[in-house]
């Protein structure tokens, strides 16, 4: 765990590279994923056969390409009531908060007497890819799920890797929840090229969002262009903003709560008391000995992790926006004065009792969210990642002959003289 203060004489030096930190795929990855991609456009569902018998040990042709929705419906049904309850309280807020984020559509006359507008509609088909295996999350499947069926997508396909054949129940019984129209065992890089190019049964769609490993996000940044996609994810990052009137021990489980989602991830912490920043390094190591994902957490916050203690809080306003990071905890007395001068960061979390945990099960607002100090031009994922939009205008000729000498001359300007000529025409002008 990195320790730095303000006062360090190399201060300054050491948190540039913090800042710059990636923690990102290497071209190797990038090699290997453009390889796949090559093998699933050439060969299609052999392709997509062959790597995952190599990769999740399971014969398709045997397991099925497919699960049915009647078997996603049961794995719903055989849910422990209290387990059913929670996941169905978080598709409803999920679903209430992104309802509100639909755009709507515009349309007016301006003075010259035009016509302008927007049309807002959905795509015609998106894919989500949901990770299986040790990382099967069936919140992240919620995110993405429910706001592209809020959006208006026709269909939706998922596709998750079943390693050895096997699946998450309660990811079968998110998909029923959030609507999924088809469920395909494929995952890793080669599902993301099928989604986007089509391979045999699998028809290729508009959009793809959803989280992966380093194969399945470069798979990602390799195929927009042909797709949109949500955006290229990085290992998850937390920053937390806290004071000496925290209990350390809740401080300590905030950091901690990324760090156990991969070895990659990164926890920082800022505060303006050293004395507060041992007892919560204390509790960190008291917490991971007890914790079942220390063998992940211990390495992510051992290598990446960081306390940075400050003379004041306000001092760590301009250095939490440096990192632009993906959460944003503000465990202090003035928690909305200090968002109101933060700039970049994905999701912010209000006050000693709003720990980032709550954002990424059942409060409502997007999990999705930009990483690798992307905040500074990304944002999470909505319903307008699965939309687009159309602008329309309209002229009669009284407007077309107040608008249309300026376009005459601003194409001939340009050396375009059929532009000013399909102007020029309709209104008799020498052009």
């Amino acid at each position: 765990m990195i320790r730095l203060s303000t006062t360090d004489a190399d201060f300054a030096t050491r948190f540039t590279a913090l800042v710059e930190d990636r923690r990102e795929s290497d071209a190797g990855v990038t090699q290997d994923v453009a390889a796949i991609i090559a093998a699933v456009r050439r060969d299609g569902e052999t392709a997509i056969r062959d790597l995952t018998h190599k990769h999740d040990r399971h014969d398709l042709e045997s397991t099925g390409w497919q699960i049915d929705a009647a078997d996603c419906k049961a794995a719903f049904d055989a849910l422990d009531p209290e387990l059913r309850t929670a996941l169905e309280l978080a598709a409803t807020r999920i679903r209430a908060y992104h309802e509100k984020q639909r755009p709507l559509d515009s349309d007016s006359v301006d003075s010259a007497g035009v016509r302008l507008g927007a049309r807002w509609l959905p795509v015609d088909a998106a894919g989500i890819y949901v990770p299986g295996g040790r990382a099967a999350y069936p919140s992240s499947l919620l995110m993405n799920a429910i706001p592209a069926k809020v959006a208006g997508v026709g269909r939706l396909a998922m596709v998750t890797p079943t390693p050895d054949g096997q699946i998450n129940p309660l990811v079968l019984a998110a998909a029923h929840l959030a609507g999924v129209d088809e469920v395909w065992r494929v995952g890793g890089a080669q599902a993301v090229a099928a989604l986007a190019y089509g391979a045999g049964r699998i028809e290729p769609v508009d959009v793809i969002t959803g989280p992966g490993n380093a194969w399945v996000a470069e798979a990602k940044r390799q195929v927009y262009g042909v797709v949109g996609i949500d955006m290229v994810a990085g290992p998850s990052e937390i920053v937390v903003v806290a004071d000496a009137l925290n209990d350390p021990e809740w401080t300590a489980a905030d950091l901690l709560s990324q760090a156990e989602h991969d070895v990659t991830t990164q926890s920082i912490l800022f505060t303006d008391d050293a004395a507060f920043a041992d007892k919560v390094a204390d509790a960190v190591d008291r917490q991971l000995r007890d914790l079942a994902t220390e063998a992940v957490a211990r390495v992510a916050w051992d290598t990446n992790g960081a306390i940075v203690v400050v003379d004041t809080l306000a001092d760590a306003i301009p250095l939490v926006d440096r990192l632009a990071a993906e959460h944003l905890q503000l465990a202090i007395p003035d928690p909305q004065g200090f968002f109101d001068r933060i700039r970049h960061a994905g999701s912010v979390f209000l006050g000693r009792y709003t720990p980032e945990a709550i954002g990424d099960y059942v409060a409502g607002p997007n999990h999705v969210l930009p990483t690798g100090r992307r905040a500074r031009f990304a944002s999470g994922l909505s319903v307008l990642d699965f939309m687009k939009r159309t602008s329309f205008l309209a002229l009669d000729e009284a407007a077309l002959r107040e608008l249309g000498p300026a376009t005459v001359a601003l194409a001939n300007a340009e050396g375009l003289p059929a532009h000013a000529k399909s102007v020029a025409l309709r209104l008799r002008l020498n052009h």
